[in-house]
């Protein structure tokens, strides 16, 4: 699909999108959610404000003193649950992340992408440190207990979600050994790997789709070699109902230049062995931690090699970006899409490729759009909204499809604030880093705080 065609495609859907918004889509938000979202959003494009509290929440998710442990310091606890906690997470209990499921599912939302809050984050001086003392001899006790701490939180998280649903997780969160295994380049030990067997057994029959969330780059090979390997084993005998389907998804980041190489052999191989590949595609969350070199040069880069990748999935075609690795081109494997971002422009490319897709009556790929909870509310709104509306022209017995019928996904993660830490310091970080997405979001929940007002009083 040409530029022109596609800029053309993109300008007609939103047309009609807007027509059929006959009021703002952020309506569907609690007050209470709006209101936190401004905070937030204004405390965050304060750079004077931003870089001490980072600062500090940096300290806490390090720190092994009970004063600094939020889940010990009963103040410090308050204080977050109340702001950072309580705008990107779902809750520390079953009952609170249940009850959280089930208030996003009733705004419109199709499911979530649900994670265990526990992950790890090496700085340079860890990732050597790990990879020394892989010869050591280790506490088995300490290792065991991580692994099953590990299977017993990622269970549990399989467990809250419903049928449909996504669970990500972090191969990391299994503690040391895990982590040096992945840093060596090592399969997985004998004890891991049955951990990570039974929960993709009991996600099978639960129908609980698993994304692999990706990771540093010191340890993303290893994972991606992990999560094929999963995929051969699980991919190939997973349907619902009696569709074949992805159970297992890994993630494939957009700013690094190796991905799409990477994505063109995981292609081949699960055409060559026949399985649906599952991929969730992010930009990347590592900027801060791994080498500059590995990434595209500019953002420009970035976003290309990311609308490429979505367009050459989506459309089932490879292209300039993602490059066939044999000469003699065949079928186009089957893979089912998690379109994560939180760029506007590219969910509208997505949008409208796939509403142009429905209209001319082209088959579409298993696929659903994730933002994280607590940001991008202005992009996934409007999902919800496009989702809403189609659901009612098909109760009143429209049978012409006006455009696709979008599955909006919520990610999020549960915990306890302390568990929690280092996930919402990746959040602060991303918010930083991200200014012009930060300020798009609040200056749509100032509009729609003004929209209410003025509603109220009229």
């Amino acid at each position: 699909m040409d530029m022109n065609h596609s800029t053309h495609i993109i300008n007609e859907a939103t047309k009609e999108r807007r027509s059929h918004d006959d009021s703002s889509p952020l309506s569907i938000l609690p007050l209470s959610a709006v209101i936190r979202t401004l905070a937030i959003t204004t405390f965050t494009s304060v750079p004077f404000l931003l870089g001490p509290a980072l600062a500090s929440l940096s300290i806490l998710s390090d720190s092994k003193s009970p004063l600094l442990n939020p889940d010990k310091n009963p103040i410090l606890n308050a204080i977050l649950r109340q702001t950072i906690y309580s705008q990107f997470c779902a809750g520390e209990t079953p009952a609170e992340v249940r009850k959280t499921i089930a208030d996003l599912k009733q705004l419109g939302y199709a499911g979530v992408i649900l994670g265990y809050g526990r992950e790890v984050v090496m700085d340079g001086d860890e990732e050597e440190g790990i990879a020394s003392a892989a010869g050591e001899a280790q506490n088995a006790d300490q290792i065991l207990r991580e692994i099953r701490e590990w299977k017993e939180g990622t269970m549990q998280t399989v467990e809250l979600a419903d049928e449909g649903d996504f669970v990500a997780l972090k191969f990391t969160g299994a503690g040391r050994q895990a982590l040096r295994h992945l840093v060596q380049g090592l399969p997985p030990s004998p004890t891991l790997q049955e951990a990570i067997h039974e929960i993709c057994d009991r996600a099978k029959d639960r129908k609980i789709l698993l994304l692999f969330d990706a990771e540093q780059h010191a340890v993303q090979n290893t994972i991606d070699s992990w999560v094929l390997e999963l995929q051969r084993r699980y991919n190939s005998s997973f349907s619902i109902q009696g569709k074949p389907r992805a159970l297992i998804y890994n993630t494939y980041q957009a700013y690094l230049q190796s991905t799409p190489k990477t994505l063109a052999s995981h292609l081949a191989v699960s055409q060559n062995e026949s399985f649906v590949l599952g991929v969730k595609l992010v930009r990347g969350a590592y900027l801060n931690s791994d080498p500059r070199e590995i990434f595209w040069s500019t953002k420009q880069g970035t976003d290309n090699a990311y609308d490429a990748i979505a367009q050459c999935l989506m459309s089932r075609k490879y292209n300039d970006i993602v490059q066939s690795t044999s000469k003699d081109i065949q079928a186009f494997p089957q893979a089912d899409l998690v379109l994560a971002s939180h760029n506007r422009a590219s969910v509208d490319r997505a949008r409208a490729l796939r509403d142009d897709q429905t209209k001319r009556g082209e088959p579409l790929i298993e696929m659903v759009y994730g933002q994280l909870q607590g940001m991008a509310d202005d992009i996934s709104c409007p999902l919800v909204r496009q989702s809403i509306t189609a659901s009612r022209d098909r109760g009143l017995g429209q049978h012409q499809p006006h455009g696709e019928s979008p599955k909006p996904y919520k990610y999020l993660v549960w915990g306890t604030v302390g568990e929690c830490t280092k996930y919402l310091l990746r959040r602060g970080h991303e918010n930083r880093d991200a200014a012009s997405r930060t300020k798009d979001t609040r200056t749509a929940m100032l509009k729609e705080l003004k929209r209410r007002s003025l509603t109220r009083w009229r």
